[in-house]
C-alpha cells in the first residue's frame, strides 16, 4: 500500500501517533496531496502573509497546511475503527443522515476519553474501500480540518485509519450538526422553509467563514467546493462550512493562481477556473454569488426539469434584474411574500458582483461580509413595527376638489404615488401592491 505512506508506524506512542503527519524524501518532494499544485510563478517564496524582520531584512515565509497542522495534530482523537463501529451500531443504515462522492455520513454517540462521562453525538463520515482520489480528499479534510479553528467552520473532533483484514478503513468524526443542510432547507418540501431574515443569518455566517479562510490565516485557504449542501446547520440554525476535501493552499509572494485540476460542482465553478484551471479566492467568490441566487429564488444551480430557458439559473435571473419592476417574480414563493423586496434587491446587486466576469473585478469575501451586514440592517429597519407602513388601499391619495384633473394625468399620478411605496411594501402589503398596480393601468 504504497500511496498511504503518509502514516507513522501505527506501533508508536499515542502522543505521536496522534494524527497522520506527512513524510518527504526530500525538501524538494510534495506529498501526493500536493501533486497537483502548481502555481503560475516561482520566482517568489515569500508571502504577504509573511512576517518582516526589520533588522535584518529579511523575510520568513508562511508556514504550509502541512506544518500548521503538525502543530496541531495533537489536539485531534485517534478513534479504533471498533469505537467507530460500536459508535453507529455497526454502521446501521437507520443510522445514515447524508451520502456523497467521499462516502455515507452516519450519526453516532462516542464516550469522553477515558470513558467517563456523557456521551456525545456526533457525525461519522466513512470512507468508501477504494480508490485514491477519495484518500486524497480524506487527508485534505484532516489536514485543513485540524488546523482551522472558527465559529462558522463545522468542527473535526479526530479521525481513524486502519489498514488491516478489513480493508483500508478511512473515517472522521465532526460535530452533528442537527439541522442538516441549507440545501435540505431551500430544496427539499419535507423540511420547513426558512424565513427571510434566517437566511440572510446563514448567508452572513457562511460568508464570514470564507473570508476567514481566505484573509485571516497565516496560508490562504481556498474552499473550491462552496455550495448549499456544504452549509450545515446547528442546533440553532447557525451556519458552518463543511467538507474540504477539494480545498487547497492559495497562491503565495508574486503567484497570482494555483493551477489545478479543475474539480467541484456542475454549477457553482467559475468560469474563469474551468477555462484555464487557475484557481484563486475569487473562484470561491463566484460559487457564493451562486448560493446568493439560489437562496433567493428557492431554486437549485441547475434544474434540467424547467422550460429551457430556466434550467440554468443564472441565465433565468438575468432576464429579472434587480432594477426591475418585474425583478420580484424571481423571489422564492415559500417566502409567502414575507420579505424585505429593498433589501433583496441589494442581495441581488451584492450576488451580480461576486458573478463578474473579470475574477479581479469581484469583491473579497471581507467586503461581502460588510455589505450583508447592512444588508442586514435595511431588512430590520424596513420592517421593524415602528417602520411599517399602512396598506395601500387605506393611503389616501391627495386630490385638490377644485381642480380637475384629466383622467391619463390621474393615472399617472397614482402610479407616481404606488411606484414610490413600492420599495416598502413587504408581505402582504405587497401582494395587495401588485393588485392595485394592475387595477391602475
Amino acid at each position: 500500500m504504497k500511496c498511504f505512506h503518509y502514516f507513522k508506524d501505527r506501533s508508536k506512542s499515542r502522543e505521536q501517533r496522534s494524527a497522520p503527519i506527512f513524510k518527504y524524501q526530500s525538501k524538494s518532494d510534495i506529498s501526493a496531496y500536493e501533486n497537483e499544485r502548481v502555481t503560475k510563478s516561482s520566482s517568489s517564496a515569500n508571502s504577504v502573509r509573511g512576517d518582516t524582520n526589520k533588522s535584518s531584512g529579511s523575510t520568513t515565509s508562511p508556514r504550509s497546511v502541512t506544518e500548521l497542522y503538525e502543530e496541531k495534530a495533537q489536539y485531534l482523537r485517534v478513534f479504533s475503527f471498533s469505537e467507530l463501529a460500536r459508535a453507529t451500531n455497526n454502521f446501521d443504515r437507520l443510522l445514515k443522515v447524508g451520502e456523497g462522492g467521499f462516502g455515507s455520513v452516519y450519526k453516532g454517540k462516542i464516550k469522553p476519553v477515558g470513558g467517563k462521562g456523557d456521551c456525545s453525538v456526533v457525525a461519522i463520515k466513512k470512507l468508501s474501500t477504494g480508490g485514491f482520489q477519495g484518500h486524497k480528499q480524506w487527508v485534505a479534510e484532516v489536514q485543513f480540518l485540524g488546523v482551522v479553528d472558527h465559529p462558522n467552520l463545522v468542527k473535526l473532533v479526530g479521525y481513524c485509519a486502519v489498514d488491516g483484514e478489513r480493508g483500508i478503513q478511512r473515517l472522521l468524526v465532526y460535530e452533528f450538526m442537527k439541522n442538516k443542510s441549507l440545501e435540505d432547507h431551500l430544496f427539499n418540501r419535507a423540511y420547513p422553509a426558512l424565513s427571510w431574515e434566517r437566511r440572510l443569518q446563514v448567508m452572513l455566517g457562511a460568508a464570514q467563514g470564507l473570508a476567514y479562510l481566505h484573509e485571516e490565516l497565516e496560508v490562504q485557504v481556498i474552499f473550491r467546493d462552496f455550495k448549499a449542501s456544504n452549509v450545515l446547520l446547528d442546533e440553532d440554525f447557525k451556519p458552518k462550512l463543511s467538507d474540504f476535501g477539494l480545498a487547497r493552499e492559495g497562491p503565495t509572494g508574486e503567484d497570482t493562481h494555483v493551477s489545478t485540476a479543475v474539480m467541484g460542482t456542475n454549477g457553482y465553478a467559475a468560469p474563469d477556473y474551468i477555462e484555464t484551471g487557475h484557481l484563486t479566492a475569487k473562484s470561491d467568490v463566484w460559487s457564493f454569488g451562486v448560493v446568493l441566487f439560489e437562496v433567493l429564488t428557492g431554486r437549485r444551480s441547475l434544474e434540467r426539469y424547467r422550460p429551457g430557458s430556466e434550467q440554468k439559473l443564472l441565465n433565468w435571473v438575468k432576464q429579472y434584474p434587480a432594477n426591475s419592476r418585474k425583478f420580484g417574480m424571481i423571489m422564492d414563493p415559500r417566502l409567502e411574500n414575507q420579505y424585505s423586496l429593498s433589501a433583496a434587491k441589494l442581495v441581488a446587486k451584492l450576488a451580480d458582483s461576486c458573478l463578474v466576469k473579470n475574477a479581479k473585478n469581484r469583491p473579497k469575501m471581507s467586503e461581502v461580509v460588510e455589505t450583508l451586514k447592512q444588508i442586514i440592517h435595511v431588512s430590520v429597519e424596513v420592517t421593524s413595527p415602528d417602520r411599517s407602513f399602512e396598506p395601500i388601499e387605506d393611503d389616501p391619495i391627495e386630490e385638490k376638489p377644485t381642480k380637475q384633473i384629466g383622467a391619463s394625468e390621474s393615472v399617472k399620478r397614482r402610479m407616481a404615488h404606488l411606484a414610490k411605496l413600492s420599495e416598502h411594501v413587504d408581505g402582504v402589503g405587497r401582494r395587495k401592491f401588485m393588485i392595485m398596480q394592475r387595477q391602475v393601468t
